[in-house]
């Protein structure tokens, strides 16, 4: 466990990625983001800021496989819930790291202090999600590592590392919108079968990740701004060079618009099924 405070945001942030226990994971997230809120932390401190981890720590279980190797989803109600909730606690222990790596990452590149505000958000948000989904598994019987889980989500990051720009329009404009689309339907389908528990939790997930697309539409264009260049055709080619297999619809243009991330983002990325 490490000791508080932390020596700096950027410390704090590596840290939180580097650690492999997914509790405590959580835990340090929500501790990093309550110090920095509370003027505890200075940005960096070079002589005492740990290097960038190259993959984030992780438990023994889950099993990771390649996504094609993934299981197909039980036909059972009660297993399918159980492997669903599993599948979407693994996406949000992704989540905590994405968005600390983006901290510590991007520390030194002289961005204002309201970026690290916005994104320490965005991870104490992702560890609440993380342990909320946890919960929802234990009151079911179960918990995180019982099933195996896929081992693709942190590509963005090793596919992204170089670039600002380019990790944003892949982890919150590419990902995370992903998850306006689909998390209605799993709202829907979960009060349809009376588990109101799990439909409040994906609610709180679903709210949240508005905002988190937000906050990526906001700092994607001032990194333009910064380069100097147009944020519709920057966002293109950077999700046709870093992101594989392209966008496919349904997508939830209502939810995506109000989080800033207008249909001439992402509607000439489709790619049509065969």
């Amino acid at each position: 466990m490490t000791a508080a405070p932390f020596p700096s945001l950027a410390a704090a942030a590596r840290l939180v990625v580097a650690e492999p226990v997914p509790a405590e994971k959580a835990r340090l997230a929500r501790a990093a983001a309550d110090q920095w809120r509370a003027g505890a932390l200075s940005l960096t401190r070079p002589t005492l800021d740990p290097p960038v981890p190259e993959r984030p720590g992780r438990p023994a279980r889950p099993i990771l496989l390649a996504p094609r190797d993934m299981p197909k989803r039980s036909a059972d109600p009660g297993e399918g819930r159980i492997a669903l909730i599993h599948a979407l606690a693994h996406i949000e222990l992704n989540a905590i790291d994405l968005a600390w790596d983006i901290i510590g990452r991007f520390a030194d590149e002289g961005l204002p202090r309201a970026f690290f505000d916005d994104w320490v958000r965005v991870g104490f948000e992702e560890a609440i999600h993380f342990g909320l989904l946890e919960q929802r598994l234990a009151g079911l019987g179960a918990a995180y590592g019982d099933l195996p889980a896929h081992d693709g989500l942190w590509q963005a990051a090793q596919e992204t590392g170089h670039s600002l720009a380019a990790r944003l329009a892949i982890v919150p404009l590419v990902l995370e919108a992903r998850g306006l689309d689909v998390t209605p339907p799993m709202i829907e389908r979960a009060r349809e079968a009376g588990d109101e528990t799990t439909a409040e939790i994906l609610e709180i997930v679903y709210r949240d990740e508005k905002g988190h697309v937000a906050i990526g539409m906001r700092w994607f264009r001032h990194a333009c701004e910064r380069d100097g260049v147009a944020p519709e055709p920057t966002f293109h080619a950077l999700v046709r060079r870093h992101f594989r297999g392209g966008l496919k619809p349904p997508f939830n243009d209502r939810a995506r618009s109000e989080a800033g991330l207008t249909p001439g983002f992402y509607r000439p990325l489709i790619v049509t099924r065969t």
